[in-house]
């Protein structure tokens, strides 16, 4: 993949496994929770929100666990207060980690996700060490084969996307927070489809690894996702395909 967070296309991978010990719902009912706190229980007032329920639909998840989540979060229902925050710290090889953690307990988490730096040959770091060489942007993963390049190009950029560009077997579309939703609606009015859509954090530029240094890097990267209190985890490590599938 081009610009794109590499660690996503490893997340897809082992997602099915995820699914089986319920981590994924956890995480997304934890979001859909904190969104639905933070503004508002109507989707079309809340982009946080629809993005998370529409992550959540994506999943599978029955619409009775989304309500409950949702009304925990608006107060109908009593529900954990989850407080949110980011931690920052550099991998094997140098390589930029940015993770976010939804937790009832900060003690906890600070404490387990430092472990997790150190276990796997991380460091953690002050706030701001590698915060700025990401950019909060909105994705789009589109197949080569749905598309041809001029046309979503026509697409996207009418409207509101900032750029499309060309990735191994797929454009990327990339867009501001702000007009994600638009240019959704416009991929999906002009039945292009898409995957891999979310508002993430897209690296500036990418660390390549290789070797032992790559796969201590999963092994970092697969032990903080499958902590209880990171929701999301971003970094600009470069892997090889051919590791990942390894691994």
């Amino acid at each position: 993949m081009s610009g794109h967070n590499k660690w996503s296309s490893i997340k897809h991978r082992k997602g099915a496994q995820d699914a089986k010990r319920g981590k994924v719902f956890t995480k997304l009912i934890k979001e859909i929770t904190v969104a639905a706190r933070t503004g508002g229980g109507d989707l079309d007032a809340n982009p946080r929100l629809r993005t998370a329920v529409t992550a959540a639909k994506a999943e599978n998840m029955p619409k009775d666990n989304i309500e409950r989540a949702i009304k925990k979060g608006t107060g109908e229902l009593e529900g954990v207060s989850y407080e949110e925050s980011s931690y920052e710290g550099y991998g094997p090889g140098g390589a930029a980690i940015l993770v976010e953690s939804l937790t009832d307990n900060k003690n906890r988490a600070v404490a387990d996700i430092r472990h997790i730096f150190n276990k796997y040959g991380g460091n953690m770091g002050e706030n701001g060490c590698v915060a700025w060489m990401f950019d909060k942007k909105g994705y789009f993963n589109v197949d080569k084969s749905a598309v041809g390049e001029e046309q979503l190009m026509e697409v996207a950029l009418e409207a509101g996307a900032e750029d499309v560009r060309e990735a191994d077997d797929s454009f990327e579309v990339i867009t501001e927070p702000d007009d994600f939703d638009a240019v959704k609606e416009a991929l999906e009015g002009a039945k292009i489809p898409f995957s891999d859509e979310e508002v993430t954090m897209l690296p500036q530029n990418m660390s390549p690894l290789e070797g032992a240094e790559a796969e201590r890097m999963i092994k970092l990267l697969n032990a903080m996702e499958d902590c209880d209190d990171v929701q999301k985890v971003y970094t600009n490590a470069d892997i090889p395909d051919e590791l990942v599938e390894d691994m």
